[in-house]
C-alpha cells in the first residue's frame, strides 16, 4: 500500500491540489502512531463593537440600557457573580450554543486597559490578541504588539504550509478608518497579517488552483485520482474521505451561488455598496467553512477569523433580521432604540459561532476525537459593551478542549479586573509555549487546564 503524509495533496491535471484530511490507511508506519495524537489547533472569532449586556450576561437581564458614553466615562457594573466555576445559563444571546453546552466556557471578568491618544474603536480589534499594556510599546500610539496568534504559530505552524491564515467577512471597499480598525492579527507593530476576505480568492490560496477554463471545479480536477486513491482505503476512511469531498462540492457550489447573487444584486441600483445587500450569514459560514477546511487537513493549525470591522457606519443586511441593510456600529450608539435589532445581531453572530463549533464537533479525527476536541475556539470582542466602549468584563466564550489540555467549565467567573491576557498566556501555555508572561497578564487561569 501507498504510504502519504497527512498533508499529502492530490493533483489533478489542470493544476488544481486538494489537501487530505488526516487518513489512517494512508500513513506510513512511523506516522500511525503519530496518527494517535492529531495536531492542536488554535483559532479566533472576532465579533466587533461589543454585545447588548443583558442578552448576553448572566444575571443582567434587568440592568436598565445604558445611554452612549465615550470611553472616559465609568463603565456599566456588571452583575455580582460567584467566583470560579458555576452551572452555565444560556442567556438570549448564548442560547444557540445548546448543542455545544458542555464544549464551552462562558469567561466573565476579564478586562483590558484602554491607551488614551487613538480612537477606542481602533484599539479594540488590532489589540485584543496581543494586549500590551498601554504605553509599553514604543514609537506607537497604540499599544499594539506581535498577537497571540503568531507567538503560538511559531511553535505549532512550522511543519504546516500556512503558519497562520486570516479570514475576515468585511468585502466593503469604502472603509474609512485606517487598518487598525478592521484587522485582528498582526505580525507585530505596524505590520499587519493581512486577511482573505474573498471566498473565492481564499478558496485559490488554500487549493493552488488554476482553475483551467475546460475543469472549473477542483473536485472535477482531482476526482480520477481520488477515485483510484479511495480503493486504498479502509471502510472507516472510506466514510470520512467521501465526507470531506462532499463538503468540498459543497463549498464551490456555494461560492458559485454568491457569485451569481452579487451579480444579480449589481444590476439593481442601491444607494448602498453591493458587498451591503449580499446575504451575510451565507458569507460568513462560506469563509467559516474554509477555515474549517484549513483547520481540518493541516494547511495550518492557527487561524484568525474576524467577522466584521469596528466603527464602520458601511450597512449590512443581516439575511433574516431586517428588510434593509443596517449599521451595526450606528445602531450600538443608540441602544435604548435599537435594542431589539441589536440583540438580533448578537445572537446572530452566536449562532455562525455555533455552526462552526457544531460542524468542527462532527469532524472526526484518527484517534476518535473531533476536530473541536483538539482546538481551542475562541469568540470575543474588544468592548464589553458597544454603547458605553468599556473595556471591561468583556464578552469571552472558549470552546474545544486543545487536545485535552482544556476543560470545558460552563461559567467561569474571574475575580474583577482579571487581565484578558491571562487567558491568552494560559491558551499559549495549553498549546505548549513555554512562557512565564504574556503582556500585561498577572498569572494563568489555573481553573481552565486540565
Amino acid at each position: 500500500m501507498k504510504a502519504f503524509s497527512r498533508r499529502m495533496f492530490l493533483q489533478g491535471a489542470g493544476g488544481a491540489m486538494l489537501a487530505l484530511p488526516n487518513l489512517e490507511s494512508l500513513a506510513a508506519p512511523a506516522e500511525v502512531v503519530a496518527a494517535t495524537s492529531p495536531a492542536q489547533r488554535l483559532a479566533f472569532f472576532y465579533v466587533p463593537i461589543g454585545v447588548v449586556r443583558s442578552g448576553f450576561f448572566p444575571k443582567e437581564e434587568k440592568v436598565p440600557i445604558p445611554a452612549f458614553q465615550g470611553p472616559s466615562t465609568p463603565a456599566v457594573e456588571g452583575a455580582k457573580l460567584k467566583l470560579g466555576p458555576q452551572p452555565l445559563n444560556l442567556t438570549p444571546t448564548l442560547k444557540p450554543l445548546v448543542k455545544m453546552k458542555n464544549k464551552v466556557t462562558l469567561i466573565t471578568g476579564m478586562d483590558r486597559t484602554y491607551q488614551n491618544g487613538v480612537d477606542v474603536h481602533s484599539q479594540c480589534a488590532s489589540c485584543f490578541l496581543s494586549s500590551a499594556a498601554p504605553y509599553s510599546i514604543r514609537n506607537s500610539a497604540w499599544p499594539l504588539d506581535r498577537t497571540l496568534d503568531h507567538i503560538v504559530a511559531d511553535y505549532v505552524g512550522k511543519d504546516s504550509p500556512f503558519r497562520t491564515l486570516e479570514f475576515s467577512c468585511n468585502s466593503h471597499r469604502d472603509n474609512k478608518e485606517s487598518i487598525h480598525f478592521d484587522n485582528v492579527s498582526w505580525y507585530g507593530t505596524g505590520h499587519v497579517a493581512p486577511s482573505m476576505r474573498d471566498p473565492r480568492k481564499a478558496y485559490r490560496r488554500l487549493f493552488s488552483t488554476k482553475e483551467d477554463k475546460k475543469f472549473r471545479n477542483i473536485t472535477d480536477l482531482v476526482l480520477e485520482d481520488a477515485r483510484s486513491l479511495r480503493r486504498e482505503l479502509g471502510s472507516d476512511d472510506q466514510k470520512k474521505f467521501a465526507e470531506y469531498f462532499e463538503a468540498i462540492r459543497a463549498i464551490e457550489q456555494r461560492m458559485d451561488r454568491m457569485e451569481k447573487v452579487k451579480s444579480s444584486i449589481a444590476k439593481v441600483p442601491f444607494k448602498e455598496p453591493v458587498a451591503a445587500r449580499l446575504p451575510r450569514g451565507e458569507y460568513i459560514r462560506l469563509m467559516g467553512d474554509l477555515m474549517v477546511v484549513a483547520l481540518q487537513t493541516g494547511l495550518t493549525n492557527v487561524a484568525t477569523f474576524m467577522v466584521g470591522p469596528e466603527r464602520w457606519d458601511t450597512p449590512y443586511m443581516f439575511d433574516g433580521l431586517f428588510k434593509k441593510p443596517m449599521s451595526h456600529h450606528g445602531m450600538s450608539h443608540n441602544q435604548k432604540k435599537h435594542t431589539k435589532n441589536l440583540l438580533k445581531v448578537d445572537r446572530f453572530h452566536m449562532q455562525q459561532f455555533a455552526y462552526l463549533l457544531e460542524k468542527m464537533d462532527g469532524i472526526k479525527e484518527s484517534n476518535g476525537t473531533s476536530l473541536l476536541d483538539n482546538t481551542i475556539f475562541t469568540y470575543g470582542s474588544g468592548l464589553g459593551d458597544g454603547a458605553t466602549h468599556q473595556y471591561n468584563d468583556l464578552p469571552i466564550v472558549v470552546a474545544g478542549g486543545g487536545g485535552g489540555r482544556l476543560k470545558s467549565l460552563g461559567h467561569l467567573h474571574c475575580r474583577d479586573k482579571t487581565p484578558l491576557a491571562n487567558l491568552w498566556l494560559t491558551q499559549a501555555k495549553a498549546m505548549g509555549v513555554k512562557r512565564g508572561r504574556f503582556a500585561d497578564s498577572a498569572g494563568l487561569v489555573n481553573d481552565l487546564l486540565a
